[in-house]
């Protein structure tokens, strides 16, 4: 990940004619924009010397004459180029007709006086059109694709070089999966850990767990871990105060019957060899969540989880058919797993 080296090169060399910013996370996009801004020194989107252009309802003659235009008052105009599907094998309903030609030709030899910037929010582009070929060939590229687990481990403990405080091991598992991988909400979260830590030297699993929310998801995680492990105190209480927060039953189940699915599949395709990536890749879901549900079934009974998923599935049905009330059924759920671990001697 050379996201820093980049932001650096924007702020001490002279900026190129022109970038693309290629990838799906937002925060680092984000960050290069504002870099950029700054380089120039645009402080408002109504400055002369700047203008923004999506694509989605913009044509790239307008781009282009803009591009072309020189600079009022100032050493370099600044255009920023949003969403531009052409670069993809993307088509737009209705959209404009893009005569990629005229970029093109502009892109072989742009002005120094402008700085054009494409932010392209795709995992690849079409390597097939000129124009991508043109725009990979002229621009400077920063990349700002969705890190994994462990790249997003070092920006963190980057950023918290740079800070006044410090965060332990536990701590920051924990800050990690409650933010899920998401540097956005990674670092709106960390900040407020940061204001709450000034008198201290070192943010605690403790803070973490105080300060930074949990999604229902989240929770759900924590109560299927309850829930395998035979711990019901804590399972209901869970319950209880989900209940209390405005969450239906049915929701609930929902998405417990979800971690229990995930915990066969990855179970089964641990089985037959597989590993964390290709796990990943056969349920389509992030790598985060498989490496979560790997620690978790590691030592599972198959047979006790297939029959608490079938009884997940019965009770869902109950509910759902008026045979039973769906607090007290979920309840009974709970304390009818625990009493199952117990006679298989699990717990």
């Amino acid at each position: 990940m050379n996201i820093q080296a980049d932001l650096q090169k924007i702020r001490k060399e002279k900026l190129a004619p022109c970038y693309l910013v290629l990838g799906t996370e937002k925060y680092l996009q984000d960050q290069v924009r504002t870099e950029i801004l700054k380089k120039i020194q645009i402080d408002n989107q109504a400055d002369l010397n700047f203008l923004s252009f999506d694509m989605e309802n913009a044509s790239i003659d307008e781009v282009v004459a803009e591009a072309e235009t020189l600079p009022f008052f100032g050493e370099q105009r600044l255009v920023f180029v949003e969403n531009p599907y052409f670069l993809t094998a993307e088509k737009i309903n209705n959209g404009i007709e893009q005569r990629t030609e005229i970029l093109v030709n502009y892109l072989k030899e742009p002005l120094d006086t402008t700085v054009i910037v494409f932010f392209a929010p795709y995992e690849k582009l079409d390597e097939r059109k000129k124009i991508t070929k043109q725009l990979k060939k002229t621009a400077i590229i920063i990349n700002v694709q969705s890190l994994n687990e462990k790249e997003v481990r070092q920006y963190l403990l980057h950023t918290l070089e740079n800070m006044p405080i410090t965060m332990e091991r536990k701590a920051i598992d924990l800050f990690l999966r409650l933010t899920d991988l998401d540097l956005s909400k990674m670092m709106r979260e960390l900040n407020k850990l940061v204001l709450y830590g000034q008198q201290q030297e070192q943010i605690t699993k403790r803070e973490v767990e105080q300060l930074v929310p949990k999604t229902l998801e989240h929770n759900l995680f924590d109560m299927t871990r309850y829930i395998l492990s035979g711990n019901a105190e804590k399972a209901l209480r869970l319950f209880e105060d989900l209940i209390i927060q405005g969450e239906e039953t049915i929701k609930i189940n929902a998405i417990l019957l979800s971690q229990l699915r995930l915990l066969l599949q990855t179970k089964f395709l641990m089985n037959i060899g597989y590993q964390q990536a290709n796990i990943s890749e056969t349920l389509k879901i992030h790598p985060y969540r498989v490496k979560l549900a790997m620690q978790e079934v590691r030592n599972l009974d198959e047979r006790i989880v297939r029959q608490l998923f079938d009884d997940l599935v019965e009770m869902d049905y109950q509910i759902k058919s008026g045979q039973i009330e769906k607090e007290l059924s979920f309840q009974l759920f709970v304390l009818r797993t625990g009493e199952i671990l117990k006679n298989k001697g699990i717990i």
